[in-house]
């Protein structure tokens, strides 16, 4: 299994995350999601970056936290190999969250990791149905990977 994580020279500066701890917890999700055999790509970006990849895929013009770019569907999903696809977690905002919740930045990337990982897996939650199911597989993988 290979998990590469992505992160910029010019955000070393910024709100660090520990990038051994992020691909530990990445390798344990993907364990437990059933997908040992696949690869992932995970990209710590600051906001512009990410605003910028939001209104470029979504035509939404701003930073968000996270964004997921799945390859097991789509045009080029025959060639993907073991790549399941990309996670794009806005730094920035991962921070400003954190302090909100008044948790940890290690732990809102974590969570902004899972909840990354079950949308390249096809999780939703556009109805209220699916949302209620991705978040107990949320909490779920929370508990298993904190350990």
């Amino acid at each position: 299994m290979t998990v590469r994580v992505t992160v910029p020279p010019r955000l070393r500066q910024l709100p660090r995350i520990d990038s051994r701890l992020l691909r530990s917890r990445a390798v344990r999700v993907l364990r437990k999601v059933g997908q040992s055999n696949s690869e992932l790509s995970i990209a710590i970006v600051l906001d512009d970056e990410i605003a910028a990849l939001n209104s470029e895929h979504r035509g939404m013009r701003f930073a968000t936290d996270v964004l997921s770019f799945s390859l097991l569907e789509g045009a080029h999903s025959d060639q993907r190999g073991k790549l399941l696809g990309d996670v794009v977690i806005g730094i920035e905002t991962a921070a400003r969250q954190a302090r909100v919740a008044h948790r940890g930045l290690e732990e809102e990337v974590a969570k902004l990791l899972i909840h990354g990982i079950l949308h390249l897996l096809g999780w939703n939650h556009e109805e209220s149905a699916e949302a209620k199911l991705m978040r107990a597989e949320e909490r779920r993988l929370w508990r298993a990977i904190r350990s």
